[in-house]
């Protein structure tokens, strides 16, 4: 029999909160009566209801659900719990007050002690009851949760990369024909991310170094393609890597910027990718509260950038625009960090002066715990 005495604690605590309650009640309707006394009297048989119940339920069989015996034993156990704690508590506070409840005068008070502990024991019975219960469907709640975003994290990872690996497959084929030996280079660097990509595919969260790891050949696999027009950074301090996030979680970003902004612009351009981690103390710079760390991570190109008010980008037309400001790669982040159950978590898209566009992802937590 394994007992959380914390918990224990917990229960005495309210047992006396109650206790207190109800000498407060007793009082206001008999006023003659000194405070003291019904103080230590519901003290004393409170106790001894709790511990006799709360402590005697460890030696039946219990549910899971609420913590309490199954059938007959269910009901016996606060009966006798209320008798004998009454009967406890009572000779504990004649003892206390050096004098006999059961004299002449004590008896004329049995029938509103009587009363007042069976309903209070009753309340108080129920109360742990129905606490037991509610813990336990939280507790199933919360468990329930985890597996949806669970769930809701591998389906969005079996989303995207089909997406990807149709976009790469499409672009080997391509090279076949025409240049062979980049093809064979291409497909090196496919065979290498599909073995990382696997391997954590059973995880929902991976560490950042891992994250920055697959990102650098998924960029060397557009870099045999694009040649010299793709030129990237990464960017990623060595006390970051060990952060955990989920998997494929910059990759989106940096298929938008090869898609949308690199790849419409004739002389190509550059991508860098850094994390950083901001304590910002008390409040941060935008006012804000800001309990524990943030973690920043910034996927900046140098591409055709953002649309501009009329729709259009330079170099650009109208659908790249639009596929620009948002679609599917924006969409898989966002549900990426919803998994995450912060709501401060958050990715903003804005303009890279002179050029391109600054994708920023903010997690917003303590990364110890991501």
């Amino acid at each position: 029999m394994k007992i959380d005495w914390l918990d224990k604690l917990r229960f005495f605590l309210q047992t006396m909160a109650f206790c207190l309650a109800v000498a407060s009640i007793q009082f206001a309707f008999q006023p003659q009566i000194p405070y003291v006394l019904p103080l230590v009297y519901s003290i004393f048989i409170g106790t001894s209801t709790w511990a006799i119940i709360d402590f005697g339920r460890h030696l039946f069989a219990s549910t899971a659900e609420t913590g309490w015996p199954q059938g007959i034993t269910g009901i016996l156990l606060p009966l006798t719990g209320i008798v004998a704690g009454y009967l406890l508590g009572t000779v504990a506070g004649d003892t206390w007050f050096g004098w006999s409840s059961w004299n002449e005068h004590g008896r004329l008070q049995l029938p509103v002690s009587i009363g007042v502990t069976a309903l209070a024991g009753i309340t108080a019975t129920y109360y742990f009851y129905s606490r037991n219960k509610s813990a336990y469907l939280e507790t199933k709640m919360s468990e329930a949760r985890h597996q949806v975003s669970e769930s809701k994290l591998k389906l969005l990872q079996t989303q995207l990369e089909p997406h990807m690996l149709f976009n790469t497959l499409a672009n080997l084929r391509a090279l076949i024909g025409t240049e062979p030996q980049q093809a064979q280079q291409m497909l090196d660097h496919l065979i290498n991310y599909l073995r990382a990509t696997l391997g954590a595919s059973r995880a929902t969260l991976h560490p950042l170094q891992t994250e920055f790891d697959r990102l650098r050949d998924y960029l060397e696999l557009m870099a045999v393609r694009m040649g010299p027009r793709l030129r990237f950074t990464l960017d990623l301090p060595g006390e970051l890597g060990a952060l955990q996030v989920p998997p494929l979680l910059l990759q989106p970003l940096v298929e938008n910027s090869i898609q949308h902004g690199l790849e419409p612009k004739v002389e190509g351009g550059e991508i860098t990718v850094r994390a950083r981690r901001n304590g910002l103390g008390k409040s941060g710079n935008d006012g804000n509260d800001a309990r524990g760390d943030r973690l920043t991570i910034e996927v900046i190109d140098t591409g055709v950038g953002l649309p501009n008010i009329q729709g259009t980008t330079p170099n650009a037309g109208p659908r790249s625009s639009q596929a620009r400001a948002g679609g599917f790669g924006l969409a898989q982040v966002r549900e990426r960090l919803a998994t995450l159950g912060d709501a401060r978590n958050a990715i903003t898209i804005e303009a890279n002066y002179p050029m391109g566009t600054r994708a920023i992802v903010t997690i917003s937590s303590n990364l110890g715990q991501i």
